[in-house]
């Protein structure tokens, strides 16, 4: 109400369902934890606005529209049309990234009348300006494929992550940083298959029968005997009978 805006129907939803979200993850060095992923949203108490207001406190200070570059390109081709400071856009901050930038709404086109489109954008320590996604839901699910991994927010643009934060990211989400040599070699990261050596028929080795050792003749014998004799007596009996 006090800026004149709607918030988008799946924003609106989540915080109907919770007033912000936190998560923070560590590692674990030499059996001490260190602080490394941080998933932030903001509560709707700290949805601060971004511009309009003066960044110091003396007076004729300058403000982000005073700063804001204009040479920057608009709408050139395919790249989506920058937000600005000044009374054109209203600019709400999501994300303060750990001081890396700022995860904002963009409400790009606030004159006359405030439109209900949004979009999420990066801004950078350099005050520019990084398109991330057209809905919040888009800009969550990123949030959470990318884990909260230290500057992940720099992957969008056009100068990347720090070699530090690269460091993590070939650790922890090694696809996600190589995007590039993703798209330029489909298979790279294809666990390649080949079914005729997996399921290809081994000879089986036969197995051999342990001979038994052979008896000594004398034995041999003395067994014909006692086998004939049991024989006989078999016999025997059985003709009295």
């Amino acid at each position: 109400q006090k800026n004149s805006c709607v918030l988008p129907e799946d924003l609106k939803n989540f915080y109907l369902m919770t007033d912000g979200f936190q998560m923070t993850w560590s590692v674990k060095t030499d059996d001490t934890p260190m602080p490394l992923g941080s998933m932030v949203i903001n509560s709707v108490s700290k949805l601060c606005r971004l511009g309009g207001a003066s960044m110091y406190t003396l007076p004729s200070a300058p403000t982000l529209a005073d700063l804001e570059d204009d040479t920057d390109e608009e709408g050139n081709g395919d790249k989506p049309e920058k937000p600005h400071f000044d009374s054109r856009s209203l600019i709400f901050e999501l994300d303060p990234c750990n001081g890396n930038g700022k995860v904002c709404l963009v409400y790009k086109h606030a004159e006359p009348v405030v439109s209900p489109d949004t979009e999420i954008w990066f801004l950078d320590r350099a005050l520019y300006w990084h398109f991330l996604t057209k809905t919040f839901t888009a800009y969550y699910r990123l949030l959470i494929t990318h884990l909260g991994l230290p500057q992940w927010q720099y992957a969008f643009t056009s100068y990347g992550v720090s070699p530090q934060a690269k460091q993590w990211f070939n650790m922890y989400k090694p696809i996600t940083i190589n995007t590039a040599l993703l798209s330029e070699e489909a298979d790279s990261f294809v666990n390649k298959l080949d079914p005729n050596k997996v399921f290809k028929s081994k000879n089986k080795t036969p197995v051999l029968k342990k001979k038994q050792p052979l008896q000594p003749p004398g034995s041999q014998k003395s067994h014909t005997s006692m086998t004939s004799a049991k024989t006989s007596s078999l016999a025997g009996n059985s003709s009295k009978k």
